[in-house]
């Protein structure tokens, strides 16, 4: 199973950037399934993953961390990376 996760925060100016970008991607995945962890309210998996900076995007397979971004990347980076994690 691949599961992409978006840690943001509501007063992260990039992270509201980022979030239309992934309303465009979600709809071409239906396998996929799409998780926002907002950082201020979710410490514990901010801190399992450790996210020290927003947004950061994470692509997991089968519980494993195959993909991260760090900051604000292209549509297209994203894009592929969910492909590659889906060979």
């Amino acid at each position: 199973m691949i599961v992409v996760k978006k840690f943001s925060a509501v007063w992260c100016g990039p992270c509201r950037m980022l979030a239309p970008v992934f309303e465009t991607i979600k709809p071409s995945y239906q396998n996929i399934k799409f998780e926002e962890i907002d950082i201020d309210e979710y410490s514990e998996a901010t801190a399992q993953y450790n996210v020290t900076s927003v947004p950061t995007v994470i692509i997991e397979k089968n519980g494993e961390i195959v993909e991260r971004f760090t900051g604000l990347s292209s549509k297209i980076a994203y894009v592929n990376a969910i492909n590659e994690s889906l060979k």
